[in-house]
């Protein structure tokens, strides 16, 4: 045996060596007999050859295949592997990083090419290879990783595919439902043996509700496709599994899915020892990778040396083929043990594919897989430390599963097994992991009868990354105490319905820490948005890399886009920091929204005689006395914390930062936790800050150092008043709107809504859930966030009735009001008012009312008000009076008839069904759907893609949509991402259905003989009218609504046909469909759909809200970015054009088309909508949608200016196209709504950071793709005047009619 054979089998049986006692022989000598196949790797020692299929000796015509050399399409020969060199380990570097970065530095250094799609918490990875490639990083192949993004994970898929058949070393990055799209495409790369490695940030699947929270549904659904499955438990395995996975894929030449838990490691920042690239330069110049790799080359599509794949076999030879693969999953466990081998050979950490850690005589064993196997090993320590005897066995490698291995890890002591699968798998017999351990078990009893029998039961932990705690893994232990442990059992949750879920621990109460001693942990409580999560991941990178500690931070977020609360969880201490679970008692806290010390439970993560940071604007305590709430003044009184307190806003705004308070708040926590010297953090956080913000400028580092220097002077240290501990808290109320509203959305709100809104969703038992994930319409009237620091209030002197400032609110926090004079006796003394101007208004009185609860102070009324008629001031000075002001206008009747509907004065009149979103403050999507609302709510079905417009207008509990007075409202609903369009496009099919069933049956009742049927004239009257009008929404709606109260009195005294009528009375109404999404949707993920649906001639109407970015994902490039916008996946500019899907739109010559902006042309984007919905065919809205990812110099409330320069420049045009035009030599079907070119589109680059940054990385770049745009700019503004006027240039010739309806 040479020297390197001796390494592999010294490694295979000191990795998977029996563990003490065990009854199992040691597994080198188990695995002997196993058929090893020439290919990967040289196969153990003694070990059988496995057949060639077939020689195609031809296939390398490069290298010559020896005569005695068996080979085939997907075998090479190899070298045997080499001994790894014995020579000194390098001084590691460390870094802080997320499990994200440490997975990408890897794949990024060993792959040529890489398809990429932004899918959270997946993303990250693919920005990182796409910015590293745009600086021009090599690998460890001395190359530039070719990075391009595709327009979906099917795409990216089928590209990785291609790039393996043509020889390249190919990787990507997803997860969740971008994991499943891919599934045709991996079952073809595993069954062509190629080697490849998918990074995945395992993700909760969309089931009743989408969840961007990690566990491993999405892995487990691809765990049949033939790919190797290895798993990461922590930030530095995901750095070295990765590794293993890319030298593992070429060993064995099957690909590998590496995952680990999406954001609780992917999202985690821990510090990490990196592997060096000269390391893993010297172990893939080994004989067995180089061959590895030139196999896999060789083995590509070239004419030169062809051969054909993918081909179609019939049922002869199938299955034959299928099994021939065998052998390569057979020995792929030696192969992976080998690579592991490697990895530790140069960084010195040891691993295993199953790996026990505990009480060498345990009775009791936690079987896990992922980073809860963390928080298994405190629990561990911590019962073994008071005597108990227990352990856990981690899995990192789950397929191809090994249980000779699996049971030689478990000491023969063991008598008690519980799995845990972080997955669910509903109507099976046990969830994968504990399915593949039972097995396992039952084929060792079957082989040993004599052996004692070990019980085993299952539970699921951690779906959608809730939190598992040490104290829930002693409960796991506890269970299989008891006389007779639950089975199928759940922890961490209340099941209340099944009654599966394990009780509390006894053995780990709460408070009881299982950290290293020495830790310190932090709080900080921030807002969306505010700069609070990226100060923090500054701040531990800073205490990381400059102090011996090691550091630990994570981050959880509510469901706001922004505005939202934050919270950010930071570790550090002397020793490694292995906590996969939030911070439990805090010995420092920031709170830095003074509001959240009454709307949240703050103080809970409060250690007593901690420090608590508040930024307040109440700076005494005489002040802050009156501010706090009896209940907290009571618990801080108990908790005796060292309080501080900051006005850091007004430190933020003289600095220039406006609302951003996080550089005041960070230099605050350097000042207090002494972590570091002062003169020290100052400095680092300065270089710090001016690498985080070179991309938006010098003027923006400036302020943020100017902010750090004023800081600390600001801060004041205050004494907690011994009268705080006696102060009277108030009584629950005994009756609460839950109960005097049983079985109404107020139940709903009470139940569910407000303990989620609280952050306390996660004490919430499961029977007050509904499984089906329906949410009641209206719930965020109960949000009350109050998250602007000023908002406007109404000046009446100035004020001319234009209703502009609520036309342009996109949350509906500011709204006109109409009354009679006798309604407004009881009004608030402030609620002032003046007589109401326009036809059908006179002898109303008139007023505008802002929401301060609701508004988020993104100034767009302000700046859009043509009469200065709204003056911003401060929320506290005017909360109580405005608040008081709204409430009594919310009282008033709406009087929504008395003005046209499709005018913009007449549009605000109308109630607005979508009120007080989680979306961004100055949102450029949602004042289009809120006008969709007012123009069509009454009767609105809405099929939302999976975006922006899914997450501020659907994430639980918060439903923005609401209802009219008569409980009529939007329908919303939301499919996927991809399949928007498809899904709308069967909401209307399915609805037309039902709409003309009920037609035919209408008519045959009125067809009917008299005596057979007796509906009362005036029902048959009213059946009449709509069964004549029934498509034409305003007469049949009005009769629907007739028509109920009709139907309710006689369903029981006429007979079946009618009773079947009044069964289906709720389609009475003719509703209108609208398919709204993003331009990632539009333009990329969903444009094959779309395209079917612009091609299907139905009656279907599509809103996209054109960001030009991902802007769900964080900015992503997508085919909607114009040219030379920096973006994430477009590092150095996209140098593409826009896609153009008006045009492709258009060319179809049937569908309405209408490019619109809101900002820009209040009255054109009115009368696009009315257009549209009018139309009896597929219609097309395009928005032009401001958004903060555009970086608008000043800020989002100057968007309505910047839009209109978009237009005045030709940037975004303004047109409709109406088929229903009859051509003439007056009338055209092309409208063109902006007449003529103003300014000069420079200007409007020079507003917004997205064409900046280029203009001052690559100036020259920059200027010439600006100049390519300008031109292309006034050339399709010629065209599109020749259009207008009836020249030649849409497919016109092609129109069809449109389908019967």
């Amino acid at each position: 045996m040479d020297a390197t054979m001796k390494m592999t089998s010294s490694a295979s049986k000191i990795s998977c060596r029996a563990a003490p006692g065990s009854l199992l022989p040691p597994l080198s000598s188990r695995v002997a007999s196993k058929r090893i196949v020439i290919g990967a790797a040289a196969p153990p020692e003694g070990a059988a050859t496995a057949p060639a299929p077939f020689d195609i000796r031809s296939s390398d015509p490069l290298r010559p295949v020896a005569s005695n050399a068996r080979t085939s399409g997907n075998i090479l020969p190899f070298a045997p592997p080499e001994a790894t060199s014995s020579k000194k380990l390098r001084t590691p570097r460390k870094a802080p990083m997320d499990g994200n970065e440490a997975a990408a530095h890897v794949a990024y250094a060993v792959s040529d090419v890489s398809f990429i799609y932004p899918i959270t918490p997946a993303t990250v990875m693919g920005e990182l290879v796409d910015q590293w490639a745009a600086e021009g990083k090599t690998n460890v192949f001395g190359n530039v990783m070719s990075v391009t993004e595709m327009e979906s994970e099917t795409g990216a898929a089928g590209a990785l595919h291609g790039a393996l058949a043509a020889g390249s070393l190919a990787t990507t990055f997803t997860c969740s439902q971008g994991l499943l799209l891919m599934v045709p495409n991996m079952y073809k790369i595993a069954g062509e043996l190629t080697p490849c490695v998918l990074h995945v940030t395992a993700r909760a699947l969309a089931r009743h509700a989408l969840s961007i929270f990690g566990d491993h549904q999405d892995v487990m659904a691809v765990r049949q496709t033939g790919w190797a499955m290895l798993c990461s438990h922590s930030v530095q395995e995901a750095h070295d599994m990765a590794l293993v996975a890319h030298l593992a894929t070429l060993r064995t030449s099957l690909p590998f899915v590496h995952f680990f838990d999406g954001f609780r490691t992917s999202h985690e920042i821990n510090t990490i020892e990196m592997i060096d690239n000269a390391d893993i330069q010297e172990l893939l110049s080994k004989s067995v990778y180089a061959e590895a790799i030139r196999h896999h080359r060789t083995r590509a599509l070239n004419p030169t040396h062809p051969h054909q794949r993918g081909t179609a076999q019939g049922s002869d030879v199938y299955f034959q083929c299928v099994e021939a693969a065998n052998p390569f999953y057979d020995n792929a466990f030696e192969h992976v043990l080998a690579a592991m081998a490697e990895v530790t050979a140069i960084t010195g950490r040891s691993y295993k594919p199953y790996e026990y850690v505990g009480a060498p005589d345990a009775d009791k064993v936690i079987v896990i897989m992922g980073s809860g196997s963390q928080a298994v090993e405190e629990a561990v320590e911590y019962l073994n430390g008071t005597g108990h005897r227990v352990g856990v066995l981690k899995v990192r490698l789950f397929r191809p599963w090994r249980s000779e291995s699996f049971l030689g890890e478990l000491p023969s002591s063991v008598s008690k097994i519980a799995v845990l699968d972080r997955t669910k798998e509903s109507g099976a017999a046990g969830e994968p992991m504990y399915q593949q351990v039972a097995a396992a078990l039952h084929q060792l009893e079957l082989d040993n009868p004599t052996m004692p029998r070990r019980s085993i039961v299952g539970g699921r932990f951690g779906l959608a990354s809730k939190e598992f705690l040490p104290s829930h893994a002693v409960a796991v232990f506890e269970n299989l105490d008891a006389p007779t442990p639950m089975r199928d059992f759940t922890v961490g949750i209340m099941d209340d319905v099944t009654r599966r879920s394990l009780p509390p621990s006894q053995l780990l109460p709460a408070g009881v820490s299982t950290l290293p001693p020495g830790t310190f942990e932090c709080l900080f409580w921030g807002m969306g948005s505010d700069g609070t999560v990226g100060a923090n991941k500054e701040a531990i990178k800073i205490i990381a890399s400059n102090t011996p500690l090691s550091a630990q931070a994570y981050f959880s977020y509510d469901a706001h886009k922004s505005g939202g609360v934050t919270v950010s969880h930071l570790r550090f201490g002397p020793s490694k920091i292995r906590a996969p679970y939030l911070v439990q008692q805090a010995d420092y806290m920031a709170v830095n929204h003074q509001s959240y010390m009454a709307k949240y439970d703050t103080l809970a993560g409060l250690k007593p005689g901690g420090v608590l940071v508040l930024n307040t604007t109440f700076t005494t305590v005489e002040s802050l006395s009156k501010y706090l709430p009896a209940s907290v003044k009571k618990r801080l009184a108990a908790l005796q914390p060292r309080l501080y307190l900051i006005d850091a806003l007004s430190v933020a705004r003289s600095s220039g930062l406006g609302k951003h308070v996080n550089m005041v708040m960070q230099t605050v926590f350097f000042n207090l936790s002494g972590v570091l010297t002062m003169d020290k953090a100052i400095a680092l956080l300065k270089k710090s800050i001016s690498k985080a913000y070179e991309r938006k400028g010098p003027e923006v580092v400036a302020k943020n150092h100017a902010a750090v220097d004023a800081a600390i002077a600001a801060l004041k240290h205050v004494e907690i008043p011994a009268s705080w501990a006696d102060v009277q808290t108030a009584a629950l109320h005994p009756n609460p709107p839950a109960k005097t509203n049983s079985g109404s959305r107020w139940e709903f709100m009470e139940q569910v809504a407000r303990p989620m809104l609280a952050l306390e969703g996660d004490k919430l038992p499961v029977s007050i859930f509904s499984p089906e994930g329906f949410v009641p319409p209206g719930t965020t009237i109960i949000e009350k966030r109050a998250i602007a620091s000023q908002v406007p209030v109404w000046k009446s002197e100035n004020c001319t009735q234009c209703n502009i400032c609520a036309f342009v609110c996109p949350h509906a926090a500011i709204r006109p009001s109409l009354a009679q004079p006798g309604e407004l006796a009881n009004a608030p003394a402030a609620f002032t008012s003046i007589p109401a101007k326009g036809p059908g208004l006179q002898g109303l009185q008139y007023r505008i009312q802002v929401s301060p609860y609701d508004c988020t102070g993104c100034d767009l009324c302000t700046h859009a008000c043509p009469d200065n008629a709204l003056e911003a001031k401060p929320l506290s000075s005017v909360l109580e009076v405005e608040n008081a002001n709204w409430d009594f206008a919310r009282s008033l009747p709406v009087l929504d008839n008395l003005m046209d509907r499709t005018s913009v004065k007449g549009s605000q009149l109308q109630q607005p069904l979508m009120e007080f979103s989680g979306a961004c403050e100055g949102c450029g999507e949602t004042p289009y759907v809120k006008l969709l609302t007012q123009l069509f709510g009454d009767r609105l079905i809405i099929a939302n893609a999976t975006g922006c417009s899914s997450i501020w207008g659907g994430s639980a509990p918060s439903n923005p949509y609401t209802t009219n007075a008569d409980g009529y409202g939007p329908a919303w609903a939301n499919s996927l991402f991809e399949d928007n369009a498809q899904f709308g496009l069967g909401i209307a099919t399915g609805t037309l259905q039902r709409r003309q069933a009920l037609h035919r049956r209408v008519e045959q009742l009125l067809a009917a003989p008299q005596e057979a049927v007796a509906p009362s004239e005036k029902l048959r009257s009213a059946l009449s009218r709509w069964a004549e009008h029934y498509q034409d929404a305003e007469v049949a709606n009005v009769v629907a609504k007739e028509l109920q109260p009709l139907l309710e009195a006689e369903k029981d005294t006429a007979g079946p046909a009618l009773a079947a009528v009044y069964a289906e009375r709720d389609m009475l109404h003719k509703p209108s469909t609208w398919i709204v999404g993003g331009d990632g949707w539009a333009y990329d993920i969903g444009f094959g759909g779309l395209d079917h649906v612009l091609a299907s001639g139905e009656n279907v109407n599509i809103l996209v809200l054109d960001t030009e970015v991902y802007s769900n994902t964080g900015g992503q490039r997508s085919k909607a970015t114009p040219m030379s916008a920096v973006a994430k996946f477009a590092a150095g500019g996209k140098e593409r054009p826009k896609k153009d899907l008006g045009a492709i739109a258009m060319s179809y010559g049937d569908v309405y088309v209408a490019s619109t902006s809101l900002h820009a042309n209040y009255g054109q984007v009115v009368k696009a909508m009315t257009e549209a919905e009018r139309y009896p065919g597929v219609s097309l809205v395009l928005c032009y949608s401001p958004c903060m990812l555009h970086g608008i110099s000043s800020g989002m409330c100057s968007a309505i200016d910047e839009s209109k320069m978009a237009v005045d420049t030709g940037y975004w045009p303004l047109y409709r196209y109406n088929p229903a035009v009859k051509e003439d030599s007056s009338h055209h079907r092309f409208q063109l709504d902006s007449k003529k070119l103003k300014g000069d589109i420079h200007e409007l680059f020079a507003h917004e950071n997205r064409f900046q940054i280029l203009e001052r990385k690559a100036p020259e770049a920059a200027r010439h793709m600006h100049e390519v745009m300008d031109e292309s700019v006034h050339e399709r503004f010629q065209k599109y005047k020749n259009l207008a006027a009836g020249g030649p240039g849409i497919a016109s010739q092609q129109q069809a009619p449109p389908k019967q309806q």
